[in-house]
């Protein structure tokens, strides 16, 4: 029974994610990082890449990259870029392009952002201009008039699907320089998803067609 005086509480045990040292024989395997042999890998990665240096993750991933592109307005700093950045890196998209201002928040990305290529356009002239040169057709994704669900619209196998800001949405810009919108069906009283959330329904309804 407490006696009426505050006492410290118990700290909380840190928990460890990932593995510790490399127990046994080190591998040969040049992929392998020394550093993490020693001291174990505590990055968010998959299995797979235990212990990998982090350029030999990325040159597999570059083996296997989908067609599919990821661009994002970014003129408020938005939070959720780095969310949308993850997801990117989660759906392994090839690239992801972000239109406006150069900085943006890293910190929703969980440090994926070191192997995912990310690539900057000043506007969106500039961007429309680089998805021609590639001939890549533009995905805009948000709920304005004409849009179409994205479960029953086409998305190209090669493509990029533009996403815009959190609040506002696409700028009109934006939404003239593609050559579709699509949008996610929804069912409750809010207006519109969260602009991550929505960027990772639709990464996977491409997946869910394309991805081998």
């Amino acid at each position: 029974m407490s006696d009426g005086t505050d006492t410290p509480e118990e700290p909380e045990a840190t928990v460890l994610h990932g593995v510790g040292p490399w127990e046994g024989d080190w591998p040969e395997d040049e992929r392998y990082d020394p550093e993490l042999l020693t001291a174990g890998d505590r990055r968010n990665v998959i299995d797979r890449y235990r212990y990998w240096r982090m350029d030999a993750i990325v040159a597999d991933l570059d083996e296997r990259r989908h067609p599919f592109h990821v661009a994002i307005e970014n003129w408020q700093h938005d939070l959720n870029i780095g969310s949308i950045v993850r997801s990117a890196n989660a759906f392994l998209a090839a690239e992801v392009h972000i239109i406006g201002k150069r900085r943006w928040n890293r910190r929703g990305a969980m440090v994926t952002d070191r192997y995912q290529h990310v690539r900057h356009h000043e506007d969106v002239a500039a961007f429309a201009a680089w998805a021609a040169s590639e001939s890549l057709p533009v995905i805009a994704v948000d709920n304005v008039e004409g849009s179409v669900p994205v479960d029953r619209a086409e998305l190209p196998e090669a493509c990029v699907l533009l996403f815009g800001q959190e609040g506002p949405g696409l700028s009109p810009e934006a939404v003239a320089a593609a050559s579709g919108v699509v949008e996610i069906t929804q069912y409750g009283s809010t207006r519109s998803l969260n602009a991550s959330a929505a960027a990772a329904v639709v990464m996977y309804e491409w997946c869910r067609r394309w991805a081998a």
